[in-house]
């Protein structure tokens, strides 16, 4: 069986920093690629120029509000390629607009959970994500 690597998206660095901790804490020990931005995000997955991709992995943990190319349309052409328009993508943000979930479900999300402020709170979120998408779901690659 493969390693189950996770792609984080995500441009706050502290939110980066808290969610390797997390995974830490909850023993989630899968490799973590992080992407900046969703031109980082779209460069891992599909390389850039000639450039072939890095690895393609079993979860896409992702945040909307970025730089250069925002989470939604990073979305889009997630599920417009026909390598990745399977991969589990889960929406983890700080947005709680109606709009942001609509559109995060209609352009094809797995799942949209809106970040607790709370460590402790955030915590749980994060070993719950863990266990099901890492641990019970049965992805696209068989992993």
């Amino acid at each position: 069986m493969r390693e189950k690597t996770i792609l984080l998206v995500e441009d706050n660095p502290d939110d980066v920093a808290l969610t390797l901790r997390a995974l830490k804490m909850n023993h989630i020990l899968n490799k973590v690629i992080v992407a900046r931005d969703g031109s980082e995000a779209l460069d891992f997955l599909f390389g850039t120029g000639d450039s072939p991709p890095m690895e393609t992995p079993e979860l896409i943990l992702m945040d909307i509000n970025m730089p250069k190319i925002n989470g939604l349309e990073l979305l889009e052409r997630i599920r417009d390629n026909e390598s990745t328009k399977l991969l589990p993508v889960v929406v983890l943000t700080t947005s709680d607009e109606d709009r942001d979930r609509i559109d995060s479900y209609r352009l094809g999300a797995n799942s949209y959970i809106s970040k607790p402020v709370e460590f402790e709170e955030f915590n749980k979120v994060v070993k719950n994500l863990g266990i099901y998408w890492l641990a019970v779901n049965i992805g696209p690659l068989g992993g």
